[in-house]
C-alpha cells in the first residue's frame, strides 16, 4: 500500500520529490567495537527516513586484520552485496582501485576536515574515502589509584611501570588479588603494530620503515623498547595480554582490574557507563615517552567510509557514504560514542564538550599522533605490518631475542622492498 502510493508521488496529500523506484537496498560493513553497531543502526535510521532507501549493516570481526582480509577476498571477487565499506586510515593506497572516487561529490565539504586525513584518503589523485572519525590512543589511568598512593600521571614507560608494580602488589596485599598494573593490546594483529610503533618510536627507534622507504626498525633503541615491554609481560600486564585485543583490555580494565590501559577514545564512554566500575574514577594522558626528553608518541587510527566499484546502486552508494562522515553524524558520534571528529569546527562545538569534555582535551593526544608507513610501503603494507607484529610477538612471548628478531625483520623486509613497494 504505501509502496504504490509512493510509487503514485502521492500520499497524505504530499507530493514526493523522488519516485520508490529510485529506492535502494544498500549494505555497510562495519567491524565497529564496543555499542558502536547500536550507534551505526541508528544513524542508518536517519538516512533511511530521509532517502526512502534501506541499508542493512554486515557486521564484521573486531580484529582490523581479519577485516581487511575479508575485504580484499570480496573486492577481488568483485561483490556487488556490498555497497560501503567502513575502512581503516592505512587502506586507502591498497585498495584504491576497488573504491569510487569521492572526490566529485565531496567538493563542498573536504574543507571541513583535518586536511592531512583528507590527504591520508587519497591515492593516485583521487578520495578514496570520506573520513568518519579519526583515531589516537591514550593512556587510561586510575584517578583514584594513583591519589591514593601520592603517585603522579607517569611521564615515562619507567615511571609507568614502577607505579603500576607498586600499586598492584599494595592492592593486592589489602585483597584485590585479580588487579593488574597495565593492560593493552599484545595479540599478533594490526592492534600490535599500533602499540609497538608507539613504543619504538617514543624511544627513538624511527617508524620501522620511514617516510622515504628506509628501513629503519633494526636499531638499539627499538630492541630496547621492545625488551622494556618483555619485561611487562607477566609481571604488571597478566601472561594473557599476549591473546589481547582492544575489548579484552577494555574488559579487564572496565571490571576494576587495571591500574594502567592503553586504549582508544572509545573506550571512554564505556568506561563511564552505568555498568562499568570505573566509572568516574579514572583518567587519561597521553602515552609514557622513554624519558623525560624524548616525545611519546601515538599510533594515528581513524575509520572512514568507501564506496565499492562494484555496489549496483552506485550514486546511493556514495550518498551513504558521504552522510556516514556528515558533519551531523560525527556530532552525533563525538557526543554518544567519544569518537574524535575529523571535522575541525566540532572541536569547538559547545554540545561536544559538553556532553564529551574529553574530546577537546584529546587535541594533545592527537598532536603526538604518528603514521603507520602505509604511505611508503603503499600495496605491501599488510605484509610490512605482518611481518613486524609477528616479530614483535614472538620477542614478548621470549621466541628470540628483540635484537635477533630485528635483524631477521630487517632482512625480511629488505626481500620484500626488492620487489618495489
Amino acid at each position: 500500500m504505501l509502496h504504490s502510493a509512493l510509487r503514485a508521488g502521492l500520499f497524505a496529500g504530499v507530493v514526493f520529490c523522488a519516485s520508490v523506484s529510485m529506492a535502494a537496498e544498500l549494505a555497510v560493513v562495519s567491524g565497529d567495537t564496543g555499542n558502536g553497531l547500536a550507534f551505526l543502526q541508528s544513524q542508518l535510521k536517519d538516512f533511511e527516513a530521509k532517502t526512502g532507501n534501506t541499508v542493512k549493516i554486515v557486521p564484521m570481526p573486531p580484529s582490523t586484520s581479519d577485516q581487511f582480509g575479508q575485504y580484499r577476498l570480496w573486492l577481488a571477487a568483485g561483490n556487488a552485496d556490498i555497497d560501503v565499506y567502513m575502512t581503516d586510515v592505512i587502506w586507502a593506497p591498497q585498495l584504491s582501485d576497488q573504491f569510487l572516487d569521492l572526490t566529485a561529490a565531496a567538493k563542498d565539504v573536504v574543507k571541513d576536515h583535518f586536511p592531512s586525513i583528507i590527504e591520508s584518503q587519497t591515492a593516485n589523485g583521487k578520495l578514496v574515502a570520506i573520513p568518519g572519525f579519526t583515531d589516537a590512543p591514550a593512556l587510561f589511568y586510575r584517578k583514584d589509584l594513583l591519589d591514593k598512593y601520592g603517585k603522579p600521571v607517569p611521564k615515562t614507560w619507567d615511571e609507568m611501570a614502577a607505579t603500576a608494580k607498586e600499586i598492584q602488589d599494595k592492592e593486592r596485599a589489602a585483597g584485590s588479588k585479580d588487579l593488574w598494573g597495565l593492560v593493552f593490546q599484545g595479540n599478533a594483529y594490526e592492534g600490535l603494530t599500533c602499540n609497538a610503533l608507539e613504543w619504538v618510536k617514543s624511544f627513538g627507534g624511527g617508524q620501522i620503515v620511514e617516510a622515504n622507504g628506509d628501513i629503519s626498525i633494526n636499531n638499539e633503541k627499538a630492541a630496547k623498547a621492545l625488551d622494556t615491554v618483555k619485561g611487562w609481560v607477566g609481571t604488571i600486564s597478566p601472561p594473557g595480554v599476549l591473546a589481547y585485543q582492544e575489548e579484552e583490555a577494555r574488559g579487564v580494565w572496565q571490571t576494576g582490574n587495571a591500574v594502567f590501559m592503553r586504549n582508544w577514545p572509545y573506550a571512554y564512554a564505556l568506561s563511564n557507563g552505568a555498568d562499568s566500575a570505573v566509572k568516574g574514577k579514572f583518567g587519561v594522558a597521553p602515552l609514557p615517552a622513554a624519558s623525560a626528553s624524548d616525545k611519546p608518541a601515538a599510533t594515528l587510527g581513524g575509520w572512514n567510509f568507501a564506496a565499492s566499484k562494484y555496489s549496483r546502486h552506485p550514486e546511493e552508494a556514495i550518498k551513504l557514504a558521504l552522510f556516514l562522515g556528515s558533519k551531523e553524524v560525527q556530532k552525533n558520534r563525538a557526543i554518544n560514542q567519544t569518537n574524535l571528529p575529523t571535522i575541525v569546527s566540532l572541536y569547538d562545538d559547545p554540545d561536544v564538550a559538553k556532553a564529551a569534555p574529553i574530546i577537546p582535551q584529546w587535541k594533545e593526544v592527537f598532536i603526538n599522533a604518528v603514521p603507520r608507513p602505509s604511505a611508503p610501503t603503499k600495496i605491501k603494507y599488510n605484509e610490512v605490518s605482518s611481518l613486524f607484529w609477528s616479530a614483535v610477538h614472538d620477542t614478548l612471548s621470549g621466541n628470540g631475542t628483540a635484537a635477533d628478531n630485528l635483524e631477521i625483520l630487517e632482512a625480511k623486509l629488505t626481500e620484500l622492498k626488492g620487489s618495489g613497494w
